[in-house]
């Protein structure tokens, strides 16, 4: 393909597949020199990467206008590396306990975790995308703000939605009524039960 860089994230942002995967090929080379300055190894270097890749991949279409790629690319690898750079950090400290010291993590009973898999499989994918970012991988409301091109509010807006249904189905699943728990969850002290 013969566009210059310009035309080419314009394809690719109006969803032409052969512009998306040239972009990225061009792209690939800025994001590993970004990334090897910028992540501690070189292993942590590739997986940044490859997320980064596969995010510009899937939101490439939400950039709104194509002059601001480079600075959205470059946002997009560095959170990344930082996300990557965390998880590290809070591995090394866990390495670093004695075992006697380590946290105990809870039991989850298996009928919770596949009734909460199945409430979040029904949730539409902007609810579901928000959910998992912010509750599974940790992210904070900025943070997945910018990963998913929206605004705090919406994020925030969407997270709630996301929990309240979930919720719901929790409850729809009867888990609440099993073993002697409360028939309905109680908001303890401002904090989210789910």
């Amino acid at each position: 393909m013969s566009l210059s860089r310009p035309q080419l994230i314009e394809a690719a942002r109006q969803g032409d597949g052969k512009a998306i995967a040239a972009l990225l090929e061009v792209c690939q080379p800025d994001l590993k020199r970004f990334a090897r300055r910028t992540c501690s190894n070189a292993e942590d270097a590739e997986d940044a990467v490859q997320m980064a890749l596969w995010s510009l991949y899937r939101k490439v279409g939400a950039l709104r206008c194509a002059a601001t790629f480079a600075t959205w690319m470059f946002r997009i690898i560095e959170r990344e590396c930082f996300r990557l750079f965390r998880i590290k950090k809070y591995h090394d400290a866990l390495d670093e306990l004695a075992e006697a010291e380590m946290p105990i993590a809870a039991t989850v009973p298996t009928d919770l975790r596949m009734d909460l898999v199945r409430a979040m499989e029904r949730l539409s994918p902007p609810y579901r995308e928000v959910l998992i970012l912010r509750d599974v991988h940790e992210l904070t409301a900025p943070e997945v703000a910018a990963q998913l091109g929206l605004s705090l509010e919406a994020v925030k807006s969407r997270l709630h939605r996301a929990r309240a249904q979930v919720r719901e189905q929790l409850l729809g699943s009867g888990y609440w009524m099993k073993d002697g728990a409360p028939e309905t969850p109680t908001n303890h002290g401002g904090h989210h039960v789910l």
